[in-house]
Parts: structure tokens; sequence; C-alpha cells
């Protein structure tokens, strides 16, 4: 059986998890940067930050699907479903999602340094490209965004740690 603290813990690591993924994606869905000559560039220019959105998108979906469950458990202290399904589901979602926001987490910050360090490089040179403007606001949102992902990684590791330690309930021995 599980303690009260750690049903508590895990619904309030499934609400961070949560929130966090839901700010990176209002971050960089909301991103975007008009040139002088009409040009616009989007996060869906870019395949990293698209991977960032849909990763966080999946795990948005994934913490909302579980929310329920771990209400119920931090309320009651016993599982909704009590077949030995949820501890497993819980077990191997958890270290999928986490997996696969550590990629999403690192693409993001590899394309915002990279992109960084290619605009001081290339770009910067001419006279009417304004660094320290509206374009740098764009790569600041891609850091912070893949901060709040950063975050919401370390939640579903967590969560993935407590879900394997938490011992599967016993079946009954049927013969």
């Amino acid at each position: 059986m599980v303690t009260k603290s750690v049903a508590n813990s895990v619904l309030a690591l499934r609400i961070v998890a949560l929130a966090s993924s839901a700010a990176t994606m209002a971050l960089l869905v909301t991103n975007s940067y008009t040139f002088q000559n009409g040009a616009e560039v989007k996060y869906q220019d870019f395949n990293s930050y698209s991977l960032v959105v849909a990763i966080a998108a999946i795990t948005c979906a994934y913490s909302i699907v579980q929310l329920p469950f771990a209400i119920y458990h931090a309320l009651r202290h016993k599982r909704l479903i009590n077949n030995g399904f949820l501890p497993k589901f819980d077990l191997y979602g958890d270290k999928v999602i986490s997996l696969c926001l550590g990629v999403a987490c690192g693409a993001g910050f590899a394309l915002s340094v990279e992109l960084k360090k290619f605009l001081k490089e290339h770009v910067i040179n001419l006279n009417d490209f304004n660094f320290k403007g509206p374009y740098n606001k764009l790569l600041i949102r891609g850091f912070i965004s893949s901060a709040f992902l950063l975050v919401t990684f370390f939640s579903m590791a967590v969560l993935s740690f407590i879900s394997s330690n938490i011992p599967p309930r016993k079946q009954p021995n049927p013969y």
C-alpha cells in the first residue's frame, strides 16, 4: 500500500507536469517574428520547435488522462482500477513520456543555442538587423519554453522512479 505522502506527491507532480507542458505549448505556439519586409517566422518553420510542441501536447494529454486517477488515489488512498493494469500503465507510460521529454528538451535547447550562434556570426553584420530587438525575443521564448519542458521532464522522471518503486498488487494463486 502506498503512503499518503507518496500519493499526494504523485498528484502534485502530475499537476506540475500538466502545467509546465501547457506553458511550453503556449509559449512556442504564440512565438513568431515579422521582418520589416513582411516575412514571418513561426515555430512551425523549425522542426525542433515542432517536435517540442508535439511532445508537450502528448504530455498534456497523458497528464490529463492520469490526473483523475491520481486525484482519486490521493483522496481515497486506493486505486480506482484495482486489477494491476493501472500500476503497469503508470510505470511504462511515465518512462516513455519522460524519455520523449528528454529528447524534446534537448532539441529545443540545441536549436535555440545554435540559432543564436548562427545569427551572431552571420546575420548581425547587416545594418538593418536589430538583434537586441524582437528577434531576440523569439530566441528567448525558445529558451524559456525549453526550460519549462525541462521542469516537465524532471517531474515525469521523478514520477517514473516512484511508479517503479510501487510494489505490484499480489495476484491470488489460481491453483
